[in-house]
């Protein structure tokens, strides 16, 4: 139905429209399926940067403490219906309303005590969350992200704060927020809730200090009233700092004591996709992150260039129907920090991939790359990839962005090209091509010690 109506109405007036459809559609399927979460206690995580993160450490936190947790993010799903952790491969981080209640289902029968929920701005705007009892609300961070969606960035952050509102009118929860205090919005998500709980470095209800940081992680102690916490996060960057510091306020919530807290953070080795470093003997390092903000390549490149020896060698794109006017601020970040920058595809969709890279490499420009020097375009990801492997030197550091856990490329069906303003739908516009970053820097990398 929603395809047949974006063939035949503006983009404009059916966005408009289309969050009564999905409010109708979830109101139908969690009242057939008898609200399944009634019993279950709900963690939403909302931001524009760090929700699987935030996720995957309160979900190790709460099951070390011997919680049975199912957990549902953009990379992955596990209902604690003893599948185990299940490939998200719908490329939707928060899927529809009807898939969505099918698996709040699973959840219910499995006698889980805890959801820990990834929600997206989409699917807070579009109500696809109408009748999960979120008792929870976890806020990382919000800046540019999904303008092509949400039209301006007040209206992208105030769909972010709903699931705020959403905790604030569930009575039977903590109705807690634990948000990001160093930004701008706090504010005006505290404002939702009547026990807001604020961390940050530098300020916050919870706050971090003696942080020492490494290649391999980071240790420091979280500071809130009379007591205080050794935390030891095996995730590197300052913004896991952060992010451990959610989790951790998220445990003091719902009661776990020190050592639990302590102890679930400190569990979790890694996560896929998430500053990921790729070994096959090479003397640069590949690291692989999923980073594909204006945001998140400021904070990334910033931990990872004064760590350089050598080079920084930075690969990337952006995704075609989404917000067109990050692209060039992309370009312009990768450049400041970078030595190398190589403008690739992300996601073209129906879009033309040259026209994309074009918006990058201006940005990249403006700062100063130069064309085929210290900037180079190349629209296949995997030559792009090689060719970054093949510059590396001794020292370097080759920096993958935007693709991470993702296992395809959306691309142009041939002879498929639009425009951003043109009506869209996805099933009948673009091919999906497997891909898998890892396996592609691998392969590179093999290739290298070949020659």
């Amino acid at each position: 139905m929603r395809s047949t109506l974006k063939k035949f109405i503006p983009y404009a007036v059916f966005r408009k429209i289309e969050p009564l459809g999905h409010l109708m559609e979830a109101i139908a399927e969690q009242t057939v399926a008898g609200f399944p979460l009634k019993e279950v206690n709900v963690i939403g995580v909302t931001g524009t940067d760090g929700k699987t993160t935030t996720c995957t450490l309160i979900t190790q936190m709460l099951r070390n403490s011997g919680k049975k947790v199912a957990m549902m993010t953009t990379i992955s799903q596990d209902l604690g219906d003893g599948r185990g952790v299940i490939a998200n491969t719908s490329r939707l981080t928060t899927m529809g309303s009807k898939q969505l209640v099918q698996n709040l289902k699973k959840i219910r029968d499995a006698k889980v005590d805890w959801l820990v929920l990834e929600v997206t701005s989409h699917a807070l705007a579009q109500n696809r969350v109408w009748g999960i009892p979120f008792s929870i609300a976890v806020m990382t961070n919000i800046s540019h992200e999904h303008l092509d969606y949400h039209g301006t960035f007040e209206h992208y952050r105030d769909s972010k704060k709903k699931l705020f509102t959403l905790v604030g009118r569930n009575k039977r929860g903590q109705q807690v927020g634990i948000l990001n205090a160093e930004d701008p919005s706090a504010e005006l998500f505290a404002a939702e809730l009547p026990n807001p709980v604020a961390y940050g470095i530098k300020k916050g209800d919870i706050w971090a200090k003696d942080i020492k940081l490494s290649a391999s992680g980071s240790s420091y102690t979280a500071a809130t009233g009379n007591d205080s916490y050794k935390i030891k996060c095996n995730l590197p960057g300052s913004f896991n700092v952060m992010n451990s510091m959610a989790a951790l306020g998220v445990g003091r919530a719902i009661g776990l004591n020190k050592e639990q807290i302590e102890r679930g953070i400190a569990s979790l080795k890694s996560v896929e996709g998430r500053m990921a470093r790729i070994d096959e003997g090479q003397d640069f390092e590949v690291i692989i992150d999923y980073a594909h903000t204006p945001d998140s390549f400021q904070k990334i490149m910033e931990e990872i260039k004064p760590t350089v020896t050598g080079k920084l060698l930075v690969v990337f794109g952006s995704a075609g129907r989404r917000d067109e006017t990050k692209r060039a601020k992309q370009g312009k970040i990768a450049a400041q920090f970078a030595d190398v920058v190589i403008a690739t595809e992300e996601d073209d969709r129906d879009i033309d991939g040259d026209s994309i890279l074009k918006q990058i490499a201006s940005g990249a420009q403006s700062a100063g790359k130069i064309l085929n020097k210290s900037l180079f375009v190349i629209h296949d990801r995997e030559e792009a990839v090689a060719t970054a492997v093949q510059m590396a030197k001794k020292g370097d550091v080759v920096l993958l962005l935007g693709k991470a856990h993702e296992k395809s490329i959306l691309t142009n069906k041939p002879g498929v090209i639009h425009t951003e303003k043109d009506n869209f739908d996805e099933s009948t516009m673009t091919i999906s091509r497997p891909y898998s970053e890892e396996s592609v820097a691998r392969k590179a990398l093999k290739s290298l010690k070949k020659t």
